[in-house]
């Protein structure tokens, strides 16, 4: 209900709220695997954000296994469509661009599958197949033949594509270079937290704050009914 009504200056600071309780939970070794709006809680009022429902949260180990089966299907990266098990940090920053992406161009979710197997579709669609098969044959990882018959041939869109004029205005071009860092079939290729904390999107944040991580700025992240705030 609150989305809807961002600015183009709100979505910018929460996003940036957002990536703090990452780069600082990535930072601890922790991957949270269920990125999404409903597990983002937002006080607009007091300007503050909380990272919450760290259920499926996983401490990341180099070159382990982890169980594909986490996330909502919405925000699930390609690589848990496609049953690579050696995922990192990096799904949760698939997940933050899926909400960008649902953010500025006004339509939730922005992929929005039906299963797991058309949520992959969904996500070919946008940034094509060819790209898909490139990520496939770089990991050495087999397709379940049932895409075989529901995958089909796509090139990739044009963000620009999706703007118009009820969204135009949540649009720039520097928010489609971020978005586009981040919706990358290869997990490798991502923004780190960090990195995206650090990308032009945020500079009237950055600046509006001061420096980066000063203590006005609070980030709350909370489970089971404690709350750890970060400056």
């Amino acid at each position: 209900q609150l989305y809807p009504t961002l600015s183009d200056y709100d979505i910018r600071f929460y996003m940036y709220e957002l990536l703090k309780a990452l780069d600082y939970s990535h930072s601890m070794g922790i991957m949270h695997r269920d990125v999404k709006p409903h597990n983002v809680m937002i006080d607009h009022e007091n300007r503050k954000l909380r990272l919450i429902d760290w259920g499926l949260a996983e401490f990341y180990h180099p070159n382990q296994e982890y169980n594909v089966r986490v996330a909502s299907r919405y925000f699930k990266g390609p690589e848990l469509l496609v049953d690579y098990q050696y995922y990192d940090y990096s799904l949760d920053m698939w997940s933050l661009g899926c909400m960008l992406a649902s953010m500025i161009f006004r339509k939730e979710p922005f992929f929005h599958g039906h299963d797991n197997y058309d949520q992959l579709v969904r996500i070919a669609k946008v940034l094509g197949t060819d790209e898909l098969y490139e990520y496939l044959e770089k990991y050495q990882i087999e397709l379940d033949p049932r895409f075989n018959e529901i995958l089909g041939r796509h090139s990739r869109k044009r963000w620009e594509r999706f703007v118009h004029s009820e969204n135009q205005h949540l649009v720039s071009q520097e928010a489609l270079d971020f978005l586009d860092k981040l919706l990358h079939y290869d997990h490798n290729d991502r923004l780190t937290a960090k990195e995206a904390m650090d990308h032009p999107y945020f500079y009237p944040i950055v600046r509006d704050q001061g420096r980066p991580m000063n203590a006005t700025s609070q980030v709350l992240l909370s489970n089971n009914g404690k709350s750890y705030l970060i400056y």
